[in-house]
């Protein structure tokens, strides 16, 4: 399997998160691919016409993508049921805890791109907006800590921990661990998952041998 990669992507670290977890790192091949909201990557595109990672390419010759799709395929290539609960009640709170990760990381890169724009054209509701979603989002998740305390290494919780690390590595990432106490104990726990300290971010000038380093940054 071939993977389009960044080592600062945190849709990509979900991935490979995953793919630790399940035993199946050692089958995928990273590709490292730039990409940018304009940086267009003719080869990723080649694969992903959307030009977005992770993108996977798997050994039969499918091209899957985004996050969720390959994370639920490397789930099923081992076996099923590992990190994506099979019982219903579980399953769904799974799901929905990815779903509220997820969105919090595209508000947290949302907000991230308009404090890069020049003055004059950074939108004030824009930059409000972001951060009241990021701020909702993580009143949720502690509200949830002691349901995450019992949910084991699901896709819920990985979704959730790469978040809140992500928060970590690119801010601004609203002093998080101060707003919300019983979270911040949570993932200092869940940082400690060996699948989470093999692969942590790292910045872009990283490669793949990098990548595989455990970092507290």
């Amino acid at each position: 399997m071939k993977l389009h990669w960044s080592p600062s992507a945190p849709f990509v670290r979900k991935v490979m998160v995953c793919a630790h977890a399940l035993g199946l790192a050692d089958r995928i091949e990273l590709v490292r691919s730039r990409v940018g909201p304009a940086r267009l990557n003719d080869d990723l595109m080649a694969d992903n016409p959307l030009n977005k990672i992770p993108t996977l390419i798997t050994d039969t010759g499918e091209r899957l993508y985004d996050s969720r799709v390959i994370c639920e395929y490397l789930d099923a290539l081992a076996g099923g049921g590992a990190i994506f609960p099979s019982e219903s009640g579980a399953r769904w709170r799974a799901l929905t805890w990815q779903s509220l990760a997820d969105g919090m990381v595209d508000a947290a890169i949302l907000r991230r791109d308009e404090e890069f724009r020049g003055e004059g054209h950074r939108s004030p509701a824009h930059r409000l907006a972001y951060a009241a979603k990021m701020r909702a989002a993580l009143d949720r998740m502690e509200a949830d800590a002691p349901l995450l305390e019992h949910a084991g290494l699901t896709i819920g919780a990985i979704a959730v921990g790469v978040a809140l690390s992500y928060l970590d590595f690119r801010p601004p990432g609203e002093n998080w661990r101060e707003r919300c106490p019983a979270l911040a104990a949570w993932e200092a726990d869940f940082a400690r998952q060996p699948a989470m300290l093999a692969a942590p971010f790292a910045d872009e000038g990283a490669g793949p041998k990098k990548f595989a380093l455990y970092t507290m940054e």
